[in-house]
C-alpha cells in the first residue's frame, strides 16, 4: 500500500458540512486491490487479537460485530484502515466515529476519510493505521501500544487545555465562532470588530496591571493586608541570614515559595526545622532569587473563583496521596489509586494519574519513606506538595457551604487586585464560617486560574464556570459575529465579490473581502495572489477593523481543506461549468456542483442562498437547504422565477433593460443596465449576470437601501483598479487593448460575446491553455478563439501545470483548425510579455487586441506603461 496524499479538512467540506474536522487520505492499495480481506490468510484473527475493541463497530450492518463480519465476508483494505484509524484515536482518549471510504475512480485508489479531534493526532493516525494494517497483512509483529501512547502525547501537546477548552465549548454552544491563533491557548472568540481574545483563563478584558500584581506575591499580600484581608505573616528572604531573621519573627511551621512562582513550583509547606528550611530555600530560588517566608496556616486548601467580580464557586483541593493499609507498599497503593477508571493520562479524564517524580521522592524522603515503604493502616501519605489536579490531586465542590462573609471578601479581593477572572487560594479549617474568625488566611490571588477542578470535580456538583466568562465577554446574548457573504461558482466570482464589497462599503460598512487576486481590508490590498481559500478568509475574519466580510470561495480551497467558517449569512452561487475537471477527484459536472454546494449549505436558517435559476445544477442546489432561498435570472419569464415569486419569494432579474428586484408580485427597478458602468452599456452580458446576485445579496440587509444600491452601481467603474483583470479596456490612439482573466471555455465564450459587440477590426486574440485542464477543455478554447478572432497569438502561462508548452500549443491549434476560418493567422510566442509587445508593435488601426491574462498584475502594468508612454509622446 502507498499513501498518495493526506489532506486535513478544518471546516465544512465536500464530505460533510457538519463534521468539519476530517482527514482525507488518498490511498493506493497496489496489489491489495486484488486481495480483499477474506483472501488474506489469518487477517481477521490477527485483527481481532490486536484490536478486539473493533467489535463495537457496527459498520453498515448496524449491529455490534458488524465490522468484523464485513471483514470475514471480504472487504477492501481502505475500509479496514478507516475503522482502524477511528479506533486508534478512541483508544488514545479521542472518541470519534465518522468515516467514509470511496474510490477515486482510478483502479486501486481510494479516498479514506475519517474524523479527528486533534489535527496532528489525525495525521499521525492516518500513517499509523496504514502501517498497522500492512503488518497484519504481512503477518508481522506490531507495537500498537506505542502508537496509542504517541497519540496520547500528541493530544496533550496540541489540544486546548481544559480551562480554555471549556470556554470555547460554551462559546460554541452560544453560536460564537472561534479561531485558534497559535498552537497553545491563545484563542479568538467572535469575528472582526466584535472579537474578544482569551489565553487560558485570561481574557482581553483582563487588566495587565492586575495580572502583574497577582504575579508578585509580596505585592498582592501587601495590598490585601492593607485592606484588612487576613493573610499569613511573613517577609521576603534572599539568603540564609534573612531567612533566619524571618523565622525568628514568625516561628515554625513555615512556608517558602518563590515570589513570582505559579502552579506550586518551588514551594515547600509545613517546614518544621532549619535543615528543611535551607533545602526549601534552595528549591524556591531555582525559580526566583526572592522568596516569600510566611506562617504555615493549618487547615484545608480551598480555591474560590470570582468572575466579573462575582463569586462563582469554591472547591476543596487535596494533594495526591495514598492511605496506608498496613500491608502494601506505597507503590502498590499508588497503582491501586491509578486503576480508578476516572484517572487517565494528562487531561483525558476527570482525574490525572499519579506519577512518582522528584517531588514525590523528596516528600517521601522527608518522612523517611521510599515507594517500597509500607505505611501504617489509615496513615495518609501525601505525594505532592500542592493540590494541582494535573499532578494527581482531587477536588470537592463546596460552593454551597461558603459563608456570605467569605463570598463578600472574595468579591472584594477581585476588585482590590483588579482581576475580572480571579482564583483565590485560602487555607482554613473550613469555609462555613468567616476565615477571619477561624484562623484561616488568603494565601494567593491567581490570574488565569484553572477551571478543571470546578468543571470536573472529583466529588460534588460540577459548575459551568465558563458560562459567566462568556457572559462577561459577550453580554446581552451577542454572538460576536459580523455579516458574511460567501460567493462561489465557476465564472464571475471575483467581479461579483468586488461589486458586493463596493456596495457594502458605500452603505457605511468597513469591509474585508477576498478575491482571486488578493485580500483587501477597506479597499487596502493586504495580500496578493489567489486568495480564495480558507487562510485568506480567516485573515479577514481575524482583522479587528472589519465589520462586514465578503468572501470569494473557490473550488480549490474547499477541496483542499474546507471552508474557514461554519456559517454564513448569505451565499451566492454564480454558475457551474466545466473547469478544473479531473482535479482532486472531481471528474463530472455533478461532482463539481456538489463542491460548490458546500457554500450554500453553510447558510444560517435565517439567511439566504442566492442561486442562478438559469443554471440547472445551481438551481437544483435549493433542494434540501435549511435556509431561505432567493434566485436570479437573466429572464424575468423564467418559469422557475415566476413560480418562486408567485409563492412570495424574492429574486433579481434582467427586466426591460433594468436590474430589477422581484418581491412576490412587486417589482423594484434598481437601475437601467446602460447606467451601470460595469456592463459597458449593456454589452457585457456576463457582468449583468454578475450584478444581479450582488444587488440581491446586499438588498437583503435592511439598512442597505435602493438608493445605496444605485449610487454604488453607478460608481463601480470597470478598471485596473476596481476590477483588475476583468474587462479592463485600454483605449490607445489607433487601437484598443482588452485584458481579462478568462481561463476556461465558458469564461472565454462570454468574453468573446462581449468583444464581438465592440466596434473595431481586426479582432486579435492572445490566448493560452492551462496545463492541468482536460484535453477537451484546451481544444475548446482553441475552437472558440478560432470562431471569434481574426488573428491569434498563442502564448503560455508561467506555470505549465504538468504539460509541456508544445503539447498545450498543439491542442489549441487543433481546436483552431476545427473552425470554419481555416486561414486565421496564428503565431506562437510563448512569453506573455513578448506576446503583448508583439501585438502592440504590430497593431493595425482600429483593431481590438484581447489578452487572456495569466499574471494579471504584470500584464496590466505593462499595458499601463505603454499607455503612459503614448500619452507622453
Amino acid at each position: 500500500m502507498k499513501i498518495v496524499e493526506i489532506k486535513v479538512m478544518r471546516g465544512p467540506n465536500y464530505w460533510s458540512i457538519r463534521r468539519t474536522k476530517l482527514i482525507q487520505m488518498k490511498l493506493d492499495l497496489q496489489e491489495l486491490e486484488q486481495r480483499p480481506t477474506n483472501k488474506i490468510d489469518g487477517f481477521l484473527d490477527r485483527l481481532r487479537e490486536m484490536m478486539p475493541s473493533l467489535y463495537t463497530h457496527r459498520c453498515s450492518e448496524g449491529v455490534a460485530g458488524g465490522f468484523f463480519h464485513r471483514v470475514e465476508e471480504g472487504t477492501w483494505m481502505g475500509h479496514v484502515i478507516e475503522h482502524v484509524a477511528l479506533e486508534m484515536q478512541t483508544l488514545a482518549g479521542m472518541d470519534t466515529g465518522f468515516g467514509r471510504t470511496r474510490s477515486t475512480g482510478k483502479e486501486g485508489e481510494y479516498h479514506v476519510v475519517f474524523s479527528y479531534m486533534e489535527e496532528d493526532a489525525g495525521v499521525y493516525t492516518a500513517k499509523a493505521s496504514v502501517r498497522f494494517c500492512q503488518a497484519l497483512v504481512d503477518g508481522q509483529e506490531y507495537d500498537l501500544e506505542k502508537d496509542i501512547q504517541e497519540l496520547r502525547e500528541i493530544r496533550e501537546n496540541t489540544r486546548l487545555g481544559p480551562s480554555t477548552g471549556s470556554i470555547v465549548e460554551v462559546a460554541t454552544q452560544r453560536g460564537i465562532p472561534f479561531i485558534r491563533l497559535n498552537k497553545h491557548s491563545l484563542v479568538q472568540l467572535g469575528y472582526g470588530i466584535h472579537q474578544k481574545r482569551i489565553r487560558a483563563t485570561i481574557a482581553s478584558t483582563t487588566s495587565n496591571i492586575a495580572v502583574d500584581i497577582a504575579g508578585d506575591k509580596e505585592e498582592t499580600k501587601n495590598l490585601l493586608e492593607s485592606a484588612q484581608i487576613p493573610v499569613p505573616r511573613g517577609s521576603i528572604v534572599r539568603d540564609p541570614e534573612s531567612l533566619q531573621d524571618a523565622i525568628d519573627k514568625i516561628g515554625y511551621p513555615i512556608v517558602l515559595k518563590p515570589i513570582d512562582g505559579n502552579h506550586g513550583k518551588g514551594a515547600t509547606t509545613n517546614i518544621l526545622d532549619w535543615e528543611q528550611a535551607l533545602k526549601a530555600l534552595e528549591a524556591a530560588q531555582v525559580y526566583s532569587r526572592s522568596v516569600i517566608c510566611e506562617n504555615f496556616i493549618v487547615g484545608y486548601d480551598f480555591r474560590l473563583l470570582v468572575i466579573n467580580h462575582k463569586f462563582i464557586c469554591a472547591a476543596l483541593r487535596t494533594p495526591a496521596h495514598v492511605v496506608g493499609d498496613g500491608e502494601h507498599t506505597i507503590q502498590h497503593l499508588i497503582d491501586v489509586v491509578n486503576s480508578d477508571p476516572r484517572r487517565g493520562y494528562g487531561h483525558e479524564k476527570v482525574l490525572t494519574q499519579i506519577v512518582v517524580d522528584q517531588f514525590t521522592e523528596k516528600m517521601l524522603n522527608e518522612k523517611g519513606y521510599t515507594v517500597n515503604s509500607i505505611p501504617a493502616k489509615d496513615e495518609i501519605v501525601y505525594l505532592k506538595p500542592t493540590a494541582n489536579l494535573s499532578t494527581g490531586g482531587t477536588s470537592t465542590d463546596v460552593t454551597d457551604e461558603v459563608h456570605p462573609s467569605n463570598i463578600f471578601m472574595a468579591e472584594r479581593i477581585s476588585k482590590i487586585i483588579g482581576l475580572d477572572i480571579c482564583g483565590i487560594d485560602i487555607m482554613a479549617p473550613d469555609l462555613r464560617e468567616p476565615i477571619s474568625q477561624n484562623g484561616g488566611a488568603v494565601l494567593e490571588v491567581n490570574a488565569a486560574p484553572g477551571f478543571r477542578m470546578h468543571v470536573e470535580p472529583s466529588e460534588g456538583l460540577a459548575r459551568n464556570v465558563a458560562e459567566p466568562v462568556i457572559d462577561m465577554l459577550f453580554p446581552k446574548s451577542s454572538n460576536g459575529r459580523i455579516p458574511i457573504i460567501a460567493i462561489t461558482g465557476t465564472n464571475g466570482k471575483t467581479t461579483t465579490t468586488r461589486l458586493t464589497a463596493h456596495i457594502c462599503k458605500h452603505a457605511g460598512y468597513k469591509v474585508g473581502f477576498t478575491t482571486s487576486d488578493g485580500v483587501y481590508i477597506q479597499n487596502e490590498l493586504m495580500m496578493t495572489g489567489d486568495c480564495t481559500g480558507p487562510v485568506s478568509a480567516q485573515f479577514v475574519l481575524k482583522d479587528p477593523t472589519v465589520d462586514f466580510a465578503v468572501l470569494e470561495c473557490a473550488r480549490g480551497g474547499i477541496i483542499r481543506s474546507g471552508l474557514a467558517f461554519r456559517h454564513c449569512d448569505i451565499a451566492i452561487v454564480t454558475n457551474v461549468s466545466a473547469d478544473h475537471m479531473g482535479l482532486g477527484g472531481i471528474d463530472t459536472l455533478e461532482k463539481m456542483a456538489r463542491v460548490k454546494a458546500v457554500v450554500p449549505e453553510t447558510v444560517f436558517p435565517h439567511g439566504y442562498a442566492i442561486l442562478n435559476a438559469d443554471d440547472d445544477l445551481v438551481y437544483k442546489m435549493h433542494e434540501g437547504l435549511d435556509c431561505n432561498v432567493a434566485f436570479f435570472s437573466m429572464d424575468e419569464n423564467n418559469p422557475r422565477i415566476q413560480e418562486h415569486c408567485k409563492n412570495g419569494g424574492i429574486a433579481s432579474v434582467f427586466e426591460n433593460n433594468y436590474i430589477t428586484i422581484l418581491k412576490g408580485s412587486w417589482k423594484l427597478r434598481v437601475l437601467k443596465v446602460t447606467d451601470v458602468p460595469l456592463t459597458y452599456g449593456g454589452k457585457a452580458v456576463h457582468n449583468i449576470m454578475n450584478t444581479l446576485p450582488a444587488v440581491l445579496a446586499t438588498y437583503l440587509y435592511r439598512n442597505i437601501t435602493i438608493e445605496d444600491l444605485r449610487l454604488a452601481l453607478q460608481t463601480f467603474i470597470p478598471s485596473a483598479v476596481q476590477t483588475p483583470g476583468r474587462l479592463n479596456l485600454f483605449q490607445f490612439k489607433n487601437f484598443q487593448f482588452l485584458v481579462d482573466y478568462a481561463h476556461n471555455p465558458a469564461g472565454l465564450q462570454l468574453l468573446c460575446d462581449f468583444v464581438n459587440k465592440l466596434d473595431g477590426t481586426p479582432k486579435v486574440g492572445i490566448i493560452s491553455g492551462t496545463g492541468d485542464r482536460r484535453d477537451a477543455d484546451i481544444i475548446e478554447i482553441g475552437r472558440i478563439s478560432g470562431k471569434y478572432f481574426d488573428e491569434i497569438i498563442i502564448r503560455q502561462d508561467k506555470h505549465l501545470r504538468g504539460r509541456t508548452a508544445e503539447e498545450i500549443v498543439g491542442l489549441l491549434i487543433q481546436g483552431i483548425n476545427e473552425t470554419k476560418k481555416q486561414d486565421i493567422p496564428v503565431e506562437v510566442i510563448i512569453n506573455e510579455k513578448e506576446a503583448i509587445m508583439h501585438a502592440y508593435n504590430n497593431a493595425k488601426k482600429g483593431s481590438i487586441i484581447t489578452i487572456m491574462a495569466d499574471v494579471v498584475a504584470e500584464a496590466l502594468s505593462l499595458i499601463k506603461g505603454l499607455k503612459e508612454k503614448e500619452e507622453q509622446i
